[in-house]
């Protein structure tokens, strides 16, 4: 797998999202790929082994969500490999993240992409949504391929603010996990995403409080 190839896939997908990066953005993009790739082998942070589609289904895929995130800090729960919050913040440089994961190993790699990156908007925490603090409480946090929804509003609804938003990425609409959500909390909106190179259905689901308006 060439370098160019990887080059290629990202410019002309960028430009078919109608997403606009720097130079040095998109390089920072295509370092962090090729960390995550070559900790995969021993670290198993992504089920997504073929090179030619890492371009599409891990950095295209991250970025998909770009025009919903309207936080000024993003908490990024059960953050594994990185995705969506390393990407993000990669292109989103003047807003802060914090990544979460359980899996030490996950977040120890997340802490080398900090610093081999040099991405000093990133935070990581090694734990669950409680070690975050009883004081931090985040508008919006996002969550892709992590847990059903009904999981993740009980396991870190305590951290969200109030009027706070789930960015919840799902593949196909996820009809049982949406009827499955305990009462107080609701799909405040739904929108398909559109990655270029990538098949299958992909959905953004924004969770909200119920009485939130839709």
């Amino acid at each position: 797998m060439s370098d160019a190839l990887w080059q290629r896939q990202l410019e002309d997908g960028l430009a078919d999202m109608g997403i606009v990066l720097s130079a040095h953005q998109q390089q920072q993009l295509l370092a962090f790929l090729a960390l995550l790739n070559k900790w995969n082998r021993a670290y198993n942070l992504t089920a997504v082994r073929d090179p030619r589609e890492m371009v599409s289904r891990q950095l295209l895929d991250s970025l998909s969500i770009l025009p919903y995130v309207t936080t000024e800090h993003l908490l990024d729960v059960g953050a594994g490999g990185g995705l969506p919050g390393i990407p993000l913040a990669i292109a989103l440089p003047d807003k802060r993240f914090t990544l979460l994961d359980s899996n030490s190993k996950k977040t120890r790699f997340l802490t080398q992409c900090v610093l081999e990156l040099d991405l000093d908007n990133v935070d990581v925490i090694h734990g669950r949504a409680e070690s975050c603090g009883p004081d931090l409480r985040f508008s919006q946090i996002s969550s892709r391929a992590f847990t059903a929804l009904e999981n993740l509003v009980t396991w870190c609804g305590d951290v969200l603010a109030n009027d706070g938003e789930f960015l919840a990425m799902k593949g196909q609409f996820p009809d049982d996990e949406v009827a499955a959500l305990p009462a107080g909390w609701q799909v405040k909106s739904r929108h398909p995403l559109t990655v270029p190179a990538s098949d299958g259905e992909r959905h953004l689901l924004v969770i909200s409080r119920t009485g939130q308006p839709q």
